[in-house]
């Protein structure tokens, strides 16, 4: 096996996408033994995680054939047999290396970061179902974390405008409603094209056209809803990041991130229509910005914006209750008029 140096992930990306990262570039760089049965269960204990991000990031893997299916539960990592021998190991002992960041001490406060992203990721992605309040002792169990660590990670919310503490001192989120979404695309389409001209010397070449290019992978059929969402974060999350200004960072943030966690709730409501103008935009965004012509990309960046306002709505009228299997033990739907 490959004696290797553990990446780095990026700060504050939701965990899935982290365990994705890491446990790709093991498997690409043969670290783990062919046959390496990855399932949710053993995935999470090496991350200390939920199953959801686990779940998450080995279907994403799975879709780009890095890990295949086997006759039991779960899938293996591939080796040089077409068919190798399951193996059944816990990751750290079949070679995993994680990153710095996630072999931090458990200090409340390391924690709290943990578990931060996927919790917002989670509560935004319901926010189109209605109205929900987030119960703070099922929040520390579903997590097997202290009260204290679930109230800090619930203020943190507050405080990113996700959800409000109310008089009654419960925690409320949503709904999601027309108004609201136009109210945040309006906000996209002023700040965006601001911070992406703030950010846009700061790029190589190379990284526009690995952006690029993993648009063009999903015009050519890659489209699995892991690979849309990581789509909409290089342009709007990622790439706008770099600019300058950080009131205007965060101002932009906090009206994106609503919008694009909604993408995984509406993966069955969007068109293959929809889908595929909204890449053939990204990719024109970024041809403009290849080709140097900043003030373009610009403009249609905010022409992206303002046409993806309708689809939005539209789906949020048609979307109907919330999916069973999406239900979360700490999110309680609320019914109009009550709290």
């Amino acid at each position: 096996m490959v004696e290797r140096r553990p990446m780095s992930p990026k700060p504050e990306a939701p965990l899935y996408q982290t365990i994705y990262a890491v446990l790709r570039e093991h498997l690409e760089e043969g670290a783990f033994p062919p046959g390496l049965v990855l399932g949710e269960a053993n995935v999470a204990r090496a991350f200390k995680a939920s199953r959801i991000p686990a779940a998450a990031a080995l279907k994403r893997l799975s879709e780009e054939g890095l890990i295949g299916s086997f006759a039991g539960r779960g899938f293996i990592a591939r080796g040089g047999e077409a068919a190798p021998k399951p193996l059944r190991l816990e990751l750290s002992e079949a070679g995993l290396v994680l990153p710095a960041a996630l072999e931090a001490d458990g200090s409340p406060r390391n924690i709290g970061l943990k578990i931060y992203p996927e919790v917002e990721h989670a509560v935004a992605a319901s926010l189109a179902y209605g109205r929900f309040m987030l119960n703070e002792s099922a929040l520390a169990e579903h997590y097997g974390v202290s009260r204290t660590i679930a109230h800090e990670v619930l203020t943190r919310l507050a405080r990113t405008g996700i959800i409000v503490q109310e008089a009654n001192q419960r925690w409320y989120a949503g709904p999601l409603t027309a108004e609201s979404i136009r109210e945040h695309y309006e906000m996209r389409w002023i700040l965006e094209p601001v911070a992406l001209r703030q950010a846009f010397p700061k790029f190589t070449e190379a990284e526009l056209t690995a952006r690029r290019d993993r648009v063009m992978r999903a015009q050519g059929g890659d489209r699995g809803i892991m690979e849309l969402e990581g789509i909409e974060q290089d342009l709007h999350i990622d790439t706008v990041a770099r600019c300058n200004n950080r009131q205007l960072l965060q101002a932009v943030q906090r009206s994106q991130l609503l919008l694009i966690a909604t993408h995984a709730t509406f993966r069955s409501h969007r068109t293959g229509t929809e889908i595929s103008t909204m890449l053939e935009e990204h990719r024109s965004i970024y041809d403009l910005l290849l080709d140097g012509d900043l003030d373009s990309a610009c403009r249609m960046l905010e022409t992206h914006l303002h046409r993806s306002m309708h689809p939005n709505i539209e789906m949020v009228a048609r979307l109907g209750p919330m999916p069973e299997a999406a239900r979360l033990p700490y999110l309680t739907p609320v019914e109009r008029g009550s709290n």
